[in-house]
């Protein structure tokens, strides 16, 4: 057998799920899945990001927003995908989806909850960097959602993400503000009054202002819109987009297509 380079040898793949296992990964991604369980914070949060990421993309290709797939034809890659809660609404609306997460673990509980609904996702094991090293194709659309703020070099990490948006595509990123509203209602409050997510989820530091965001996509070429806020209403037990970006935000990078 002749030998892998180590591009290949390192390229993100689909990894085999070992018969023995299938129970276990069934019950994480029942985990994952599971709207009043340990993500019931990423569920809660899931609508408002899935609703802007679809307003989004029809604006930015001019899709029929009745469509039953309006995005059939374009292909995604979801960065971080976690258990697969972006990717399997994504692949529902027609999108060709390809989605990475460094988290071995991760990836096959999405496999499996995704085999499960009948849903065709090429999973892969990887990082961004492996991906650009195999020599990925660049894509329509590149979502790098709550991700960012957990790399260790966000501006390479970035500059790597948009250099896989093809001539014309749209990349959208999903972060923290480094504030101190941001400190005290995603740290303070989440992490220790509310017990919404484990304490140590998240590193204050690691938060990255708007402009921490754009620098780097401008470098890479891409145009970037403002940021748009998203924010939690605890009357109504529920996120909607605003203009507060003092907290969570949104923000929306396009390659120019000449």
């Amino acid at each position: 057998m002749a030998a892998m380079s180590s591009t290949t040898a390192n390229a993100p793949s689909r990894p085999s799920i070992d018969p023995d296992e299938v129970a276990k990964f069934t019950a994480m991604a029942a985990e994952w899945w599971d709207p009043k369980g340990k993500f019931k914070p990423l569920h809660k949060f899931n609508p408002v990001r899935l609703g802007f990421i679809r307003d989004t993309i029809e604006a930015h290709f001019d899709l029929a927003p009745d469509a039953r797939k309006p995005f059939d034809g374009l292909r995604f890659l979801d960065i971080g995908c976690g258990g697969g809660l972006v990717s399997e609404p994504m692949r529902r609306l027609g999108a060709e989806m390809v989605s990475v997460d460094a988290s071995e673990a991760n990836i096959k509980t999405a496999m499996t909850h995704a085999e499960q609904g009948g849903l065709d996702i090429d999973f892969r094991a990887g990082t961004v960097d492996a991906l650009i090293e195999a020599g990925e194709a660049p894509f329509d659309v590149v979502l790098t959602l709550e991700v960012v703020e957990h790399v260790a070099d966000p501006g390479q990490y970035l500059q790597d993400c948009a250099s896989l948006v093809k001539p014309g595509g749209v990349m959208i990123v999903a972060t923290l503000n480094r504030t101190a509203k941001a400190f005290a209602l995603a740290i303070v409050g989440a992490e220790y009054v509310l017990g919404w997510l484990p304490k140590g989820t998240h590193e204050f530091e690691k938060f990255l202002r708007p402009d921490e965001i754009e620098k780097p996509l401008a470098t890479a070429g891409l145009d970037v819109d403002p940021p748009q806020g998203v924010s939690f209403n605890p009357i109504l037990d529920q996120w909607r987009l605003s203009g507060d970006t003092k907290v969570n935000y949104l923000m929306v990078a396009k390659r120019p297509a000449g």
